[in-house]
């Protein structure tokens, strides 16, 4: 059975560089939306709506041809609301397969300090203005344990 990984957290929370050990180190595939915006030459964030509708059509169905495949993945979003994480899980579960969620539970100074370091030089390094990041974090929704399997780090 694949494994599927949710990567939660907000901007600057650390999601990419564990998401990107976990490709290394287990052989999973990363999706991530940053990356795919970054591959489609977008460069600012957040995304026209129509932007946003396509990259997630294509990424749910990339997943579906690698489950399909048997892969093991994870998904470096910021999955910041529960009708997300709700809705990716829903997928996954149609192959029988119960998402596990990695939250990056980092206080927001650390993640506004990463942001503001960001000088979009690769797909995981895109700038935020600063009302618009911390807009992010204070509307995130942290996931809980009734959702399903959760590890924490802090």
């Amino acid at each position: 059975m694949p494994r599927v990984v949710l990567m939660c957290g907000p901007a600057g929370s650390g999601k990419s560089t564990v998401a990107r050990r976990l490709e290394a180190a287990g052989g999973m595939t990363r999706l991530s939306y940053d990356q795919e915006a970054w591959n489609r030459g977008l460069r600012a964030m957040p995304l026209p709506h129509d932007a946003d509708n396509e990259l997630d059509a294509h990424l749910r169905q990339h997943l579906i041809r690698l489950l399909d495949q048997g892969r093991d993945v994870v998904l470096d979003f910021s999955f910041w609301s529960r009708a997300m994480r709700d809705d990716w899980r829903r997928l996954v579960a149609r192959y029988g397969i119960t998402a596990e969620t990695i939250y990056m539970a980092t206080d927001k100074e650390t993640c506004m300090d990463r942001i503001r370091a960001r000088v979009l030089t690769h797909g995981d390094d895109f700038p935020l203005e600063p009302d618009v990041a911390a807009h992010y974090f204070n509307h995130f929704q942290p996931p809980t344990e009734e959702e399903g399997p959760l590890t924490v780090h802090r």
